[in-house]
């Protein structure tokens, strides 16, 4: 082994050991990784940004964007609350939440279609008098399964794709991941509704901010328009997609005339709709029923882009004992009042005729840069940010409209992956599917420079030879075994490796280094980069390996050691499952 290997050994080696420390975050992690690669010479100075440019940051940038756009439309909550069946049993639950949840994961983010889910699971443990905790994990794991199913459901299968086109001149295409992914996650499905009483039943330790804070119910005003989809039905079909979240307190026709609401009333267009809930139950119900809400208007008329904030109106407040409309909300402060929570009673009024007092949580809309000067003139305080939604304009077809653009143009081959997202991703912004202020954060900036800092200093593995050393040492021990038991090694150090970094970053590193094992033993490198994405995109084992895990271990009430008792067993169903397929579907001779 020469000093340059030993060289880029060590920089790979303190790089995971920052990793694994975690005192630091992981994109400034590998910006000192490629820092020291360029003092030490392992990188050329000439290669220290050509992560930048390379087509994997462009595509994942890009995917995350079109996903966000996807997640953020509610296309998928309507969709879930219309067309899933009523399930009563908990183990059918599960069933209909971990499918949801993989298949979702397939198209949209792994995080993002565990988010969507989240709070149905919360809805069905409260029907089946269970803890959150038997679906939560579960969940987490479908999401990471889900992922393994498409070119842009994860990743680490971007990467693999890009490290195929390298070696072979071919990148793997959309739906090369379908046939080995849908097998594992149809396999865990089916394992994860057999045992997830391996789960103990844990309720959360601790409430959040949210909780803490109390608010229970808003009253909003809501008016049926002609594109409503309740217009000519009844305030039952209207409960219907509320499903217990939200009550209609009274409906207001014109003239100011009060209807009671009834079950069988009839919605006509212009009725004002008073509904009661939580944040959440209002803005699916608002945008499942396609009701309008008033929303933020600039001084020409036009709709601005708005937000909503909540506050608590303070001891001082200009708003106490004052209604928004005697005392001109909107023309005197550029804000909409679009909904008020008080503790302990209902509000029956109107929301403009509300007297205000001293402690009601009010939901503002308005132009985002002037609401915090808007809040301190009000002697308001805003509560803890949260997504609120209620009001948001929600253009469900177009998102998807645009999510099939890019995956139909990938698959036919008629654009590259890279050039396709991120023309979906520029659609995205054109149709102002994702708020203008939202594009960065969409894209998870950290990610995207870790990769572009790695790219560089993964390489230097492949240029001072050191990928070749390792497959020789991998080669040694793979040549006295069968096959299968040489791709199964690869997949096993894959899934070793990942809980310690970033599941992007494990392939970066193990991926060439799977190539040269292969081509050293006289395989095809296909099945074994394939092996690389499915180790790094199957962490079961601990909760920070991935965003999924470490999303669901609060709401979920779980410990660290809860993980492995689920993920274990399941690591070596993916195993057992996978080796096979992938000699199957990618023949390692031939």
């Amino acid at each position: 082994m020469t000093f340059e290997q030993v060289l880029s050994f060590a920089v790979i080696a303190l790089m995971m050991a920052a990793f694994v420390w975690g005192r630091f975050r992981y994109d400034l992690i590998a910006a000192c990784s490629l820092l020291v690669a360029l003092a030490l010479g392992v990188v050329p100075l000439d290669a220290a940004f050509s992560g930048f440019s390379d087509d994997i940051v462009i595509i994942v940038g890009s995917a995350l964007l079109v996903s966000a756009g996807v997640a953020r439309s509610g296309i998928m909550e309507y969709a879930i609350k219309r067309y899933l069946p009523e399930v009563t049993s908990i183990r059918g639950q599960l069933i209909l939440l971990v499918t949801t949840v993989t298949v979702l994961s397939a198209f949209v983010k792994n995080i993002g279609a565990l988010a969507i889910m989240i709070p149905i699971a919360f809805q069905f443990a409260q029907r089946s008098k269970t803890s959150p905790s038997v679906f939560l994990m579960p969940m987490a794991f479908g999401s990471l399964l889900g992922g393994l199913m498409t070119l842009i459901g994860t990743s680490p299968n971007i990467v693999v794709s890009r490290v195929r086109q390298e070696l072979t001149g071919t990148a793997f295409t959309m739906f090369d991941f379908t046939p080995v992914g849908a097998a594992l996650a149809l396999a865990g499905i089916v394992f994860l509704a057999l045992f997830y009483w391996l789960l103990p039943k844990r309720e959360r330790e601790t409430a959040d901010m949210h909780e803490a804070i109390d608010i229970k119910n808003y009253v909003a005003e809501a008016t049926v328009v002609p594109g409503s989809s309740v217009l000519g039905k009844t305030v039952s079909d209207l409960m219907k997609l509320a499903a217990g979240g939200v009550v209609v307190t009274s409906i207001i026709r014109s003239h100011g005339v009060r209807i009671t609401p009834l079950p069988d009333a009839v919605l006509r267009e212009g009725d004002i709709v008073l509904i009661e809930g939580g944040p959440q139950a209002l803005d699916r119900l608002v945008a499942q029923a396609k009701l309008s809400v008033t929303g933020g208007r600039d001084s020409n008329g036009k709709t601005a882009e708005a937000e909503a904030v909540e506050a608590v109106i303070g001891e001082n407040s200009l708003l106490i004992g004052w209604s928004a409309q005697r005392l001109g909300l909107y023309k005197r402060f550029n804000v909409n009042l679009l909904a008020v929570s008080r503790k302990g009673e209902r509000v029956t009024e109107r929301l403009g005729a509300v007297t205000l007092r001293m402690g009601d949580v009010i939901l503002l809309q308005g132009n985002r840069k002037g609401l915090p000067e808007t809040l301190r003139e009000l002697g308001c305080l805003p509560l803890a940010e949260r997504p609120i939604l209620l009001g948001s304009v929600r253009r469900g077809v177009v998102p998807v409209a645009i999510l099939a653009f890019a995956m139909g143009t990938t698959a036919l081959g008629v654009l590259p992956v890279s050039v396709a997202f991120f023309a979906a991703a520029v659609m995205m912004v054109l149709f102002k599917v994702i708020p203008a202020r939202e594009i960065y954060s969409a894209m998870d900036g950290p990610i995207l420079v870790m990769l572009a800092t790695l790219i560089p200093v993964s390489d230097s593995l492949r240029r001072t030879g050191a990928t070749d050393v390792i497959a020789g040492w991998l080669a040694n021990v793979g040549s006295s075994l069968p096959p299968y038991g040489a791709l199964a090694l690869i997949l096993v150090t894959a899934m070793a490796v990942t809980p310690f970094l970033n599941n992007a970053a494990t392939v970066l590193v193990v991926a060439p280094i799977a190539a040269g094992f292969a081509s050293s033993l006289g395989y095809h490198p296909e099945a074994f980069l394939m092996a690389v994405a499915i180790g790094a995109g199957c962490d079961f084992l601990t909760p920070i390996g991935h965003q999924s895990n470490t999303l669901v271990m609060g709401p979920g009430g779980y410990r660290f050691s809860d993980y492995p008792r689920l993920g274990l067993p399941l690591s070596f169903i993916v195993i057992i499952v996978a080796v096979p397929m992938l000699m199957l579907v990618w023949p390692l001779k031939g």
